[in-house]
């Protein structure tokens, strides 16, 4: 094994992250925030493990209207709440000027949809 002053890691190892706790609808809910250089990780958790992995993303177009893309990477396909909640956290960065596509973990017990989540970007 050769060590020497070449370190392949970025510069800005570890990963820039934010981590909490919320209780919804009664489930306390891990939520982990990675900022990576060309992407965000979102992680939200109420089973303790990953969940369905999501892959979320601005579509460039000549139309004034933005379009998006959501697409099950791993997991549930067949919950379209999932789908839907990638598809409002890809819009709301967006709309804050952020470009980078969104990785996001869903391990949620309830798949119903909750009001008045407060904001974490």
């Amino acid at each position: 094994m050769e060590t020497g002053s070449n370190n392949s890691l970025p510069t800005q190892f570890p990963v820039s992250h934010k981590s909490f706790s919320l209780n919804i609808k009664g489930n306390k809910t891990d939520i982990v925030i990675c900022k990576y250089d060309d992407s965000f990780m979102v992680m939200a958790t109420q089973i303790g493990c990953m969940g369905t992995i999501l892959h979320a993303r601005k579509e460039e177009s000549v139309s004034t209207d933005p379009t998006f893309h959501v697409a099950v990477i791993f997991g549930k396909r067949d919950e379209p709440f999932l789908v839907a909640c990638a598809r409002q956290l890809i819009e709301h960065t967006s709309s804050y000027g952020s470009t980078r596509p969104l990785v996001l973990s869903l391990g949620l017990k309830d798949h119903s949809p909750v009001i008045n989540l407060p904001s974490v970007f």
